[in-house]
């Protein structure tokens, strides 16, 4: 009987064949699907790193032929979280607003029997009338 002969060793300064130079093609591995999970939690806690870090995923993912669903989840959930941030805000912006002018009514309410000056309340409050 004959022995087989050894496999071929591969020639000096060669890497082995299931080197795939950086791109994780060879792995089949998504390169972006970290930075898609990091993008979804980030969603909902700082909007626009979210956003940020969700399109680079997704470019990532795109460029190696891979479609990440991470990624985009965390892109759709930022925009709809920033959208909602800047309803609140005009809101609250709204309300603070109607409150302050309330406020200055009830001042000018106050002072309608005074003349210009500094008066205290009987709770302790310093009231300026113009």
């Amino acid at each position: 009987m004959t022995d087989a002969p050894p496999p071929a060793q591969p020639a000096y300064n060669q890497q082995p064949a299931s080197y795939s130079g950086g791109t994780g093609a060879a792995t089949g591995e998504d390169p972006g699907r970290v930075l898609g999970i990091v993008s979804l939690v980030l969603a909902f806690v700082f909007a626009l790193g979210g956003l940020i870090t969700g399109i680079i995923a997704r470019k990532k993912s795109k460029e190696a032929g891979f479609d990440n669903g991470f990624a985009k989840w965390g892109i759709i959930l930022s925009i709809v979280f920033m959208v909602l941030g800047v309803i609140l805000a005009i809101v609250l912006v709204a309300l603070l607003a109607s409150g302050a002018a309330l406020f200055g009514g009830a001042v000018a309410d106050l002072c309608a029997g005074y003349d210009s000056g500094t008066y205290e309340t009987t709770t302790g409050e310093l009231i300026t009338c113009p």
